[in-house]
């Protein structure tokens, strides 16, 4: 069944090639199809354009479809293009001409871009809900063990020291600049494009004011033009805010993978958490943060990959805009399972003790020296040159009393401060 059928059959290597995978990823937007018929169904016997009977009659059904998405029942067969002509079919299979009625003042155009945008936004809400899990469980490991400290980097060369309490909460605060691009891409979403058709309007007396009510949208997209110009726009601006949280796990994982190898030995795992070789008994492979690195660094891809799919389109409807939903809803679900993973490992990670005690990080601690000589009064540059040349004569003694009091240092991370700016922000 093809909503646009007019009675002419069409080439099936073409059917083939225009339906694509629709069919499969319409399994996870039917629920929403469905929530945004009942609204639609709602409004239309709210302006007289159904009968209250009729209307009624549709949600009974609508909620029996529903309920068979719920449990995993419901399917859409090869004989159907898509979600929305499964659905039509199951209402006109009911109701006779009045499941046909449901398209009345709505066009497949907006039908995909309100389930979409329904979907969003609880998806968007789901991974807020696994940031801020993974962000309180790095601000309790930071404060477990704030006084434990290791090498800071900088060019992969020991620079100055730092400790599991800045480690673990500077990747919790980078988690918040993650969260406002949520925010600010679930404000995007949050706009009813329904009732903007094909994508200029209807001549029909709709309300839209009342679809958007319940729905839940905080508003609408007033312009049916700018409506359909959405399509596109929505999944960018989350795409966006996935590739920056996708940048904070990779780095994170990274650093795991390289914190665990032996020439480091500053973290390790279970070893339920790690690989073997089939070779090599001794191995301990952290191939759970190389996996999340090497999709989180794909996921990273994904705002480029919108963009070429979306790039130079003038306005209105295009079937390219049919290949968003076969890269964004893969995405999501990646980036859920990397969030779920993480948070899943870094609760059982095992924290070296004393790493500092070795003399080749004794060099960690120059800038020490140097400060305590400019603190007596020996002015900045001059206590660099006389640090560099008791390096250089051998006659370098470390001064491992560490006096770090600002705000965000070593001795006052600020972590009450970082967990009030994270409810904030997801507070939004």
């Amino acid at each position: 069944m093809k909503l646009w059928d007019k009675g002419q059959s069409t080439d099936k290597k073409i059917e083939a090639f225009t339906v694509g995978n629709d069919r499969e990823l319409d399994l996870v937007l039917a629920y929403y199809d469905v929530k945004a018929s009942m609204a639609h169904a709602k409004m239309l016997a709210r302006v007289g354009l159904i009968s209250r009977k009729e209307g009624d009659a549709l949600l009974e059904e609508l909620k029996a479809i529903e309920n068979s998405i719920e449990k995993g029942e419901f399917t859409i067969e090869e004989g159907f293009e898509d979600m929305h002509s499964k659905i039509e079919y199951l209402l006109t299979q009911k109701l006779g001409d009045t499941g046909k009625k449901i398209h009345t003042a709505r066009s497949r155009n907006d039908q995909v871009l309100v389930a979409m945008q329904l979907y969003l936004k609880d998806e968007i809400k789901s991974i807020e809900t696994a940031v801020s899990e993974l962000f309180t469980l790095l601000i309790t490991l930071a404060e477990t063990h704030k006084s434990v400290l290791i090498p800071g980097y900088t060019h992969l060369q020991i620079a100055m020291p730092s400790s599991f309490g800045l480690w673990f909460s500077c990747y919790a605060e980078s988690l918040i600049d993650d969260i406002h691009l949520l925010k600010a891409a679930r404000k995007i979403t949050d706009q009813n494009p329904l009732g903007s058709a094909a994508g200029y309007g209807s001549s029909f007396n709709i309300d839209r004011s009342y679809t958007t009510e319940l729905m839940e949208f905080e508003t609408m997209k007033y312009n049916v033009v700018a409506a359909q110009m959405g399509r596109g726009k929505v999944e960018k601006s989350l795409a966006f805010a996935m590739a920056s949280l996708g940048g904070t796990l990779s780095k994170l994982a990274m650093d795991c993978c390289l914190y665990m190898s032996q020439n480091f030995d500053f973290i390790s795992f279970p070893d339920q958490l790690t690989t073997g070789s089939s070779i090599m008994p001794h191995k301990k492979n952290p191939d759970v943060f190389e996996l999340i690195r090497a999709k989180c660094n794909v996921l990273q891809s994904l705002p480029n990959t919108l963009i070429m799919l979306t790039n130079n389109l003038p306005s209105g409807y295009h079937r390219d805009l049919q290949l968003l939903k076969e890269n964004i809803l893969p995405a999501i679900e990646t980036l859920k399972s990397c969030l779920e993973i993480t948070t899943f490992s870094m609760a059982q990670v095992e924290v070296s003790q004393d790493i500092l005690n070795d003399s080749k990080y004794d060099y960690l601690f120059s800038v020490e020296n140097l400060n305590a000589l400019v603190k007596e009064g020996m002015p900045f540059r001059d206590a660099y040159k006389k640090l560099g040349k008791d390096i250089a004569s051998g006659s370098y003694q470390p001064n491992k009393k560490l006096e770090h009091t600002h705000e965000g240092s070593i001795g006052n991370l600020c972590l009450g401060e970082i967990t009030r700016k994270m409810e904030q922000a997801l507070k939004g």
